[in-house]
């Protein structure tokens, strides 16, 4: 059983969650993108949102400023959610700016201001949990996007529910947090995206 909650807390790392996004948001789109466009943009953030964030952690713990790829400790937290900040203001003014798609533009102003939350929370020693942070942008995400486009995607909120799910099961059981801190990650991933809605809706 373990594993299997080990396997479905690396799967959805919060690392890959705003690729997701994206990716999402590319297959459901009835707007004419370029292919070129969507892969340059598929290429970028990869390197900036999974590739980059890996090797500043291989670093990090190679000078011993972490100790697991999942932060177990607020200290640990610290380092790595400011480099994602600085990660994430770098993606909205090069690579998604609000003159280009407008829709990804705010989804990442929503992950940027749920990273800074998190951030500050860690400086506070509470340790809200970044999986759910990460699903739960996600999932809001989705929803903005069947409201933008009167799209149904019942099926794809459905999956998005149930991975969320899923991903709370494994870290309770997994002993990584508490249910309040799973709720506060949810929360802080959900509700910056909401924020940002009335925006691009």
């Amino acid at each position: 059983m373990n594993w299997l909650l080990k396997s479905i807390s690396f799967v959805f790392h919060p690392i890959i969650m705003p690729l997701l996004g994206v990716i999402f948001y590319f297959t459901k789109s009835p707007r004419f993108i370029h292919k070129e466009v969507m892969e340059a943009k598929i290429i970028s953030l990869t390197i900036l949102t999974i590739i980059l964030p890996i090797l500043l952690y291989y670093l990090l713990k190679t000078i011993g400023k972490t100790e697991s790829i999942y932060l177990k400790t607020t200290k640990e937290r610290v380092i790595p959610l400011s480099l994602n900040v600085i990660i994430c203001v770098l993606i909205i003014i090069r690579v998604l700016p609000d003159n280009q798609i407008i829709e990804l533009y705010y989804f990442f102003i929503g992950i940027l201001i749920s990273t800074v939350v998190c951030l500050i929370l860690a400086l506070l020693k509470f340790k809200a949990s970044i999986h759910m942070i990460a699903i739960a942008g996600v999932f809001m995400f989705a929803i903005g996007i069947s409201l933008h486009f009167g799209k149904n995607l019942n099926g794809s909120l459905a999956l998005f529910a149930l991975i969320a799910g899923a991903i709370a099961t494994s870290r309770l059981h997994l002993n990584a947090h508490t249910n309040i801190e799973l709720l506060f990650g949810f929360c802080i991933g959900l509700f910056p995206q909401l924020l940002v809605l009335p925006y691009w809706l």
